[in-house]
């Protein structure tokens, strides 16, 4: 179930995104020389975060969802297109992956084009796709690689087998932060679990550490009264966590929105605490502005810092109820700053 917090309202990371445009005083003056402009464009030019995920025809999740929060977070994204699914709001019916060598031909390209600061991998559409992933990234060892595991109970069980063996043997040594729902990691990373209680996030990262991941977001963890619990946490210690009320709906889309914002939080400089941080509001502001577009799923609104402000009168009485319902959370541990490690290469 996806989370919303009680205090919606602008988002930090987002803020001053509106653009203002007014009449110049000088209609007509001398343009700069071309060197100088290039040179300008270069230092304000967005980062760019390289993507590999699969198309979504229903806008909800993949690499719609990977461009849009990218950029709304002040990125420019880099889209490997892996594969596509057939799907709509509710469900996916097929997904069609591309071949590894278009991927590595995508990927390559970019790569030998434009300097990329983080990497983020999705869903690619199996192994093959994943290996070429694995050795494009060990070549560039210092851009740290996040992962993150959609659930996959939609595939056919020997599909999905093959996909998450290889993608622990494979992706998982060369990923600097996993990311995935408590119930998804959970089944993949700690299958033969025959304690009574559920793994904790810290069990969970001790299993990714197994495997070679130095850092896991465990996102939805359950808790009494309706909420959920989010963790930022390494398998020796839980560096923080932020806690929020469920929503009373049904989303798509929203681990891609996380993760997204996430890889480009970092990729703009932002320590992991902070950027971790700040990709949990700009997902519960999505969700809390969320819209049911088709007869399914509702889908984030990762736009909704583009939405016509509320009435002041509005904004003051959603900030006395959200103070009044503060009380009743339960207690976060603030995520202090930790700098993203770079990815070692492994192959």
């Amino acid at each position: 179930m996806i989370v919303s917090s009680h205090n919606p309202g602008s988002h930090p990371c987002i803020s001053g995104c509106k653009l203002g445009f007014a009449m110049a005083t000088n209609p007509i003056s001398s343009p700069s020389p071309r060197s100088s402009r290039e040179e300008q464009a270069t230092e304000t030019a967005p980062i760019c975060v390289l993507v590999f995920n699969s198309s979504d025809p229903s806008g909800a999740s993949g690499l719609s969802a990977d461009i849009s929060t990218i950029s709304s977070v002040g990125g420019h994204a880099l889209p490997v297109t892996c594969g596509a699914y057939a799907r709509d709001t509710a469900r996916i019916y097929e997904h069609f992956a591309l071949d590894d060598e278009a991927v590595t031909e995508q990927a390559r390209a970019v790569l030998e084009d434009i300097p990329v600061t983080a990497i983020k991998v999705g869903f690619v559409g199996g192994p093959a796709n994943l290996s070429a992933i694995a050795e494009i990234s060990s070549d560039y060892p210092d851009i740290p690689v996040i992962s993150y595991m959609p659930d996959l109970s939609w595939w056919e069980d020997d599909k999905q087998d093959q996909y998450l063996d290889a993608f622990k043997e494979l992706v998982l040594p060369q990923t600097s932060v996993l990311v995935g729902n408590h119930n998804t990691l959970w089944r993949w990373l700690l299958p033969d679990w025959e304690h009574s209680r559920s793994p904790t996030a810290r069990d969970i990262a001790m299993a990714a550490e197994a495997l070679e991941v130095p850092y896991v977001l465990v996102t939805g963890i359950p808790l009494p009264d309706q909420f959920v619990d989010n963790v930022l946490t390494t398998a020796q210690t839980v560096l923080g966590n932020s806690k929020y009320e469920m929503f009373d709906a049904s989303f798509t889309g929203a681990g891609d929105t996380l993760s997204a914002a996430l890889t480009a939080l970092l990729a703009t400089g932002n320590d992991l605490g902070v950027a971790t941080l700040e990709a949990l509001e700009y997902l519960d502001h999505s969700l809390d502005a969320g819209f049911r577009p088709g007869m399914g799923h509702y889908v984030p609104d990762r736009l909704f810092w583009a939405q016509p402000e509320d009435d002041d009168a509005d904004d003051d009485g959603e900030a006395d109820e959200a103070e009044a319902s503060s009380d009743n959370e339960p207690e976060t541990k603030p995520i202090e700053g930790f700098v993203m490690p770079s990815h070692d290469t492994k192959h």
